[in-house]
């Protein structure tokens, strides 16, 4: 028995639970309950929460070596599904969702497939609301034209451009590679291209977890940027040098150093409602570099609760639902302007603005996935984002990282039980 930190501020682990709202459940299951949670993925029917974010990993195939990859791509490695397979895996998240939020491109590194632009028409060509493109930045970088190509992709699709650090250094033990200045080219070329962009950081506590409310500063020095989201490293594929004593970082630490820099304040850093274990958003409107974030607009003192952290909307169901509406990760990642505004309805004395788009938010997320130190049933089956796979499963991101993936850690546990996929 190993003992494992889940989190290092017992006010706000002790506050989840007033933020926790029942799951929607998804319109298909894949698979039938028979061995128990996790060993029934697909979505099985004790999984209480639907895919607000599905995941298509087009290849496994990729243009860098990651020293940290989750998916334990690397160049030479792997090769590309054909377009038929992605199209199979689109049309699972359909059949689960009738019209998903939000669906992420994702590899290996999904830009380098030689259908690429098939595969988004593909998911366009689908009831997808909100399509998103999970790149290392490299052939944006790199090739002439390529963002103004995305660009007109058009409304509802956003790339997912992974950062980590303004740090070479850092950048090297994270990526294995200087990408400062691809970074930065990227960014030029997504902003004079003016396509939706929200920044991604993979985040080890003692190298980069310092730089939190830097990089948020940064974001907002982009007008493309929508907003940055933090992942605390897991120990789930390649992930060399981990040592979960030293490196794991808490959804709460991390809370603490984005409010270092000023932009949210911890208590605007709220868990989510459908999974208040892993996730925790900011979300605000944004003018030039500054955000309001939309807790603020509430007015603080009258709805802050005894509990530190949380927010009490009891005496106001109204705004209760208005908010927990707003606060789904599909609507974080998404295009949630329409929601926020009717937030305003509910908050007297404060006037929605006349014309509210997208380029308007700005939201700041902490996901904290979990691993083989600190997995745990009861936040499992609320999991809202997932791995579609080519036989028409949807696989919790957790228990596929951990269990499911080709070579995960409990992979040899899930062939002992006769798993699905096993």
């Amino acid at each position: 028995m190993t003992k494992t930190l889940i989190e290092d501020d017992a006010d706000y682990w002790l506050s989840i639970r007033h933020w926790l709202k029942p799951g929607d459940r998804p319109l298909f299951n894949a698979s039938r309950t028979e061995r128990g949670c996790p060993w029934d993925c697909g979505l099985c029917p004790d999984h209480e929460q639907h895919s607000c974010l599905a995941i298509v990993e087009i290849n496994d195939a990729c243009n860098l070596t990651c020293p940290v990859c989750f998916a334990d791509s690397a160049v030479g490695r792997g090769g590309h599904r054909p377009l038929a397979e992605v199209e199979a895996m689109l049309d699972a998240v359909v059949r689960a969702e009738g019209e998903p939020d939000l669906v992420q491109l994702s590899g290996g590194e999904p830009t380098i497939h030689p259908q690429f632009w098939e595969i988004v028409a593909a998911a366009r060509s689908r009831p997808i609301r909100h399509l998103m493109v999970n790149t290392n930045g490299v052939r944006i970088a790199q090739e002439e034209g390529f963002a103004e190509r995305l660009a007109e992709i058009g409304p509802g699709f956003e790339v997912y451009l992974q950062f980590d650090s303004l740090d070479d250094g850092v950048l090297m033990d994270l990526r294995g590679a200087h990408l400062r200045r691809i970074r930065q080219r990227a960014l030029e070329r997504l902003e004079a291209a003016d396509v939706s962009t929200t920044l991604v950081c993979a985040v080890r506590a003692g190298l980069n977890d310092d730089e939190a409310a830097a990089i948020v500063d940064h974001a907002l020095q982009w007008r493309c940027v929508r907003g940055v989201v933090f992942q605390p490293v897991q120990d789930a594929g390649r992930n060399v040098g981990f040592d979960p004593a030293l490196h794991r970082t808490t959804l709460s630490g991390l809370r603490r150093k984005i409010a270092a820099g000023g932009v949210f304040e911890a208590s605007d850093l709220v868990p989510l409602p459908c999974n208040p274990d892993q996730i925790c958003i900011g979300y605000g409107i944004r003018s030039g570099s500054t955000v309001v974030p939309v807790t603020r607009l509430m007015g603080r003192e009258d709805i802050v609760a005894a509990a530190p952290n949380t927010i009490s909307f009891e005496r106001d169901p109204a705004l209760k639902a208005r908010v927990f509406e707003l606060l789904s990760l599909s609507t974080v990642e998404n295009n949630g302007e329409d929601r926020l505004a009717s937030l305003f309805c509910c908050l007297p004395g404060i006037e929605a603005p006349a014309s509210l788009a997208y380029r308007d938010t700005f939201k700041v997320a902490i996901i904290q996935f979990l691993d083989r130190y600190n997995f745990d049933l009861g936040t499992v089956k609320r999991s809202c984002i997932h791995f579609a796979t080519p036989d028409g499963r949807l696989i919790p991101f957790d228990t596929y990282n951990s269990f499911y993936r080709p070579g995960a850690p409990g992979a040899a546990k899930l062939r002992e039980k006769g798993g699905i996929g096993a």
